[in-house]
């Protein structure tokens, strides 16, 4: 994601925004064709945000439960999603199930991926009390049921605004971002994605150890 993420800015810094939409085309389903520095960003920001739950903690979340049949299971249904997932003529009448699925995985991660970066934030001196506050306030402003509480605590805890033209806002701050936006949100990613391997993973496994029930495979 890193990698993908930089590409992007390294692009805008040059001045290149064809080469930044088409970078971006590459992490996001939006239509990025006539995109404008700063929602491009926002984009960007946005899938850091949908990443962290979809690469890291998802996976992480059902291997604490299922071990790798259920890390394997979400990567899935999560690729299934995204490759016809989406609601158009062409594929809402074979991706809906994928959709749902992933909807239904993604509800217990999306919100506990959005608690632990709050407590990322509060680590790495970020504004803790903002990204909970914009979470609480904006994680239902998606359509997706899920994607919000993720992207909203980044939101908060950057103090920036998040837009997608047309469809929602996110945040109370500034829609201008810099490279410094993208590098902190990436380190708030790794972050949460070591506290949630701590506060959420390991726990689990070792509870369901003791029970005699985790799957060791």
């Amino acid at each position: 994601m890193q990698k993908h993420a930089l590409a992007v800015v390294d692009a805008v810094e040059k001045g290149d925004l064809d080469s930044a939409r088409n970078h971006l085309s590459m992490i996001v389903k939006r239509d990025t064709k006539h995109l404008d520095k700063n929602h491009i960003l926002s984009a960007v920001l946005e899938s850091v945000s949908e990443n962290t739950v979809d690469g890291v903690t998802g996976p992480l979340f059902y291997y604490a439960i299922f071990g790798l049949p259920g890390a394997f299971v979400y990567r899935a249904i999560n690729t299934i999603d995204s490759m016809v997932g989406y609601k158009t003529t062409l594929f809402k009448n074979v991706g809906w199930f994928g959709a749902k699925c992933d909807t239904v995985l993604n509800y217990l991660p999306s919100r506990l991926t959005a608690l632990v970066m709050i407590l990322g934030a509060l680590i790495l001196g970020y504004n803790w009390r903002e990204s909970l506050y914009i979470m609480k306030r904006d994680s239902r402003k998606l359509e997706s049921p899920n994607a919000g509480f993720p992207m909203a605590a980044l939101a908060g805890a950057l103090g920036t605004r998040l837009e997608k033209m047309n469809y929602y806002t996110i945040g109370n701050g500034s829609i201008e971002f810099t490279k410094s936006h993208i590098i902190s949100a990436v380190t708030l990613m790794k972050v949460s994605s070591i506290l949630f391997c701590g506060i959420i993973t390991i726990p689990i496994i070792v509870s369901l150890s003791f029970l005699g029930w985790w799957i060791h495979a």
